[in-house]
């Protein structure tokens, strides 16, 4: 019977790493994981332990087979409900787990770590911050430490913690040199897309939705501007136009919605608009959603990017990663000066017996006030001339709803009076819509940027007037006009709103000045990262070259490649005793010189070909004053130059070293030599 070799026995130094790196590289994976994956993974965790403290055996083949079979069905049956992404995902974190479980030798372990640095590449796909950078970077460095302890097994941990993240600081600088210098090439295949929760606004919404995004302290999506930023009651981020309204609820029309699922082959796309324009940069959160942020008129001419005709931007891909795009707003510009007739009877469009005393109300409007905006002005008047009151908590509401608010209730939130707006506008002969979005930022003045969070969701309606187009009209700016004029925050107390579910939520520091701005400071190094990181496109690549190599040219990118490649391998070479540089006489060297000079003025000449033991005999004879220190001052000098010491060690002696020198000194002096 014939026994594996000595050297591909998994020793138990390697099993330990083992254990703390399967920990590392599943845990960021967690939310990806289905139940039946995660026991699984829980259970060969738990027996690989009991292995390594001599509990249980390996387990047989039979037992890893089966449970991989009944793994593989039970993923292919719920595939359809988690997406393929996920599915692909889960099976390769059961292939890592049993894997692990039914190692045998050392192959299998470098298996395990190659599996390992995929998943942990596989994380960035969904989370890609600055925090899970730092901690993948980390985790890799726990996954290179089990590969050094396949080969180092007489050192102890916290060596082979040293060696492997030696290893990982010295792959940096090459990672970073090719980031920076390879070029920006499309993906050969697209990721399948992630069957994940939206988040942020939907396209339809009835009275409690927008309410509800109160209540979430999320960041939808930040914004930096060339110039200085809007002031807050300019910054009106249009992400929705509803159309269609049933008496209930307001959602996008068919002939939108086809051009949104025809992109990007559609032909109903806008020009850009004419006039002086506002240019801002915009990275939106993950929502799993296409439809992106803009001030009115937006229009960008990023790939990817549709302008759709109701003056939206909307993305080709949903955005289920952080997504940057350029956007030019053109304030002044009129949206659709002249209106289609199908267009116009689609914004008039009202349903029967639904809300009869807005109806009325609105009747008696158009009676009192003939002209367009006078009318229009008077309705956003009445909302102050009556007691109605803006609240994060309005009363519920029968089947006639808007009658219910205006008459009833008289209490409601930025839809309640936007529904309300528009409904008596189209009551009034006047095409009107309801647009969600977002309303103010929060400024970073240090990073110049502006921060939206959910919590800042708002709608409003947009009439249409002759001759200017559709106008945005915000009910709510008469009836709070805090919230527009400095934003949510000067309204609504924050532990009543967006904290409330939100306990550990870093709005929270806002109370403490410092720790507010050690909050303000973290946000943005996170936006630096998703800035020049995540967002290092072509155009910012040649901005960066540009600046290094001036005019940039092939063979100024091959000369600093070549360079930079260079400088790197010689640190890295260096590093691990390759190659050798010469430093001139060395601290221990010179103080062996230096008393040999000493000695020299005494009287006492050494001989070149002379050996330290040798000429130590020779000043024992002529000195015997000094002549037990300088024994003593040799053996120390003989063993820091010819005998292998270990770090410690050499790090003693080279003290004793130099204060039996300091002691010799003192002597000599002296005179005290005889």
């Amino acid at each position: 019977m014939t026994h594996p070799s000595q050297e591909e026995i998994i020793s138990r130094h390697s099993l330990l790493w083992l254990l703390i790196v399967n920990i590392a590289v599943l845990a960021p994976l967690y939310d990806k994981l289905t139940p039946w994956t995660m026991a699984i993974c829980g259970i060969c965790l738990v027996w690989r332990f009991g292995i390594f403290i001599g509990k249980v055996a390996k387990p047989p083949r039979y037992l890893v087979t089966a449970l991989a079979i009944a793994s593989a069905i039970t993923l292919a049956l719920v595939t359809s409900q988690i997406g393929l992404l996920n599915g692909l995902i889960n099976l390769l974190i059961l292939g890592y787990a049993l894997k692990y479980i039914e190692m045998r030798n050392r192959r299998d372990v470098r298996t395990v770590v190659l599996v390992g640095y995929f998943l942990i590449a596989i994380t960035f796909i969904d989370q890609q911050s600055i925090f899970y950078a730092v901690n993948l970077t980390f985790v890799t460095g726990i996954n290179t430490c089990v590969l050094v302890s396949l080969y180092r097994e007489d050192v102890k941990l916290k060596d082979t913690a040293r060696i492997g993240f030696r290893l990982l600081l010295q792959s940096l600088p090459l990672a970073a040199l090719l980031f920076l210098v390879l070029p920006r090439l499309p993906p050969l295949w697209m990721v399948p897309q992630q069957k994940s929760t939206q988040t942020g606004l939907s396209d339809e919404v009835s009275f409690g939705d927008i309410t509800e995004l109160t209540r979430s302290a999320a960041l939808a999506f930040r914004a930096e501007f060339s110039t200085s930023p809007p002031s807050n009651q300019q910054l009106y981020w249009r992400a929705l136009v509803m159309e269609d309204y049933d008496g209930k609820r307001w959602t996008q029309h068919s002939s939108i919605k086809n051009i949104e699922e025809n992109t990007p082959y559609t032909t109903a796309r806008r020009q850009r608009p004419e006039g002086s324009a506002i240019q801002y940069s915009v990275i939106a959160e993950p929502s799993n959603q296409h439809w992106l942020f803009g001030l009115d008129a937006a229009f960008s001419s990023d790939t990817g990017i549709i302008n759709l005709p109701d003056y939206r931007l909307y993305s080709v891909r949903s955005v289920d990663q952080k997504f940057q795009y350029h956007v030019d707003s053109y304030p002044q510009y009129t949206m659709d000066r002249t209106l289609d007739l199908e267009v116009r009877r689609l914004n008039l469009r009202l349903p029967d017996d639904v809300n009869p005393r807005t109806f009325e109300l609105a009747q008696s409007f158009k009676e009192a006030f003939p002209d367009p905006i006078t009318r229009l002005n008077a309705v956003m008047k009445y909302f102050t001339e009556q007691p109605y009151f803006y609240t994060l908590t309005p009363p519920r509401v029968g089947p006639q709803q808007i009658d219910d608010f205006l008459f009833e209730n008289k209490a409601g939130f930025c839809v309640h009076y936007a529904s309300a707006f528009t409904f008596m506008a189209r009551a009034s002969g006047l095409p009107a819509r309801l647009v969600t979005g977002y309303q103010g930022g929060e400024f970073n003045q240090s990073a110049g940027y502006l921060s939206i969070y959910q919590y800042m969701a708002h709608a409003w309606a947009e009439v249409w007037i002759e001759n200017r187009g559709w106008v945005r009209f915000d009910p709510t700016a008469m009836i709070a006009p805090e919230r527009v004029l400095e934003g949510f925050d000067s309204y609504f107390p924050a532990q009543e709103s967006y904290l409330l579910d939100s306990p550990f939520s870093p709005l929270r520091l806002r109370e403490f000045p410092l720790l507010n701005e050690l909050r303000l400071t973290l946000a943005s190094i996170d936006y630096y990262w998703s800035v020049w990181v995540l967002g290092f496109d072509t155009s910012k690549q040649e901005q960066l070259l540009q600046k290094l190599l001036g005019e940039v040219t092939q063979q100024k990118i091959a000369i600093f490649m070549l360079v930079s490649i260079t400088l790197i391998g010689l640190v890295i070479a260096y590093s691990a005793g390759l190659i050798h540089f010469y430093r001139g006489k060395d601290r221990v060297s010179s103080t062996y010189l230096r008393m040999c000079h000493l000695l020299e003025k005494k009287g006492l000449i050494r001989d070149k070909k002379q050996g330290p033991t040798d000429f130590c005999t020779i000043v024992e004879q002529t000195f015997p004053g000094i002549a037990t220190d300088f024994r003593r001052f040799t053996q120390y000098y003989v063993a820091l130059k010819y005998q292998p010491l270990s770090s410690n060690r050499r790090k003693k002696t080279v003290k004793l070293f130099l204060n039996q020198s300091r002691k010799l000194k003192v002597k000599m002096l002296k005179g005290q030599t005889s």
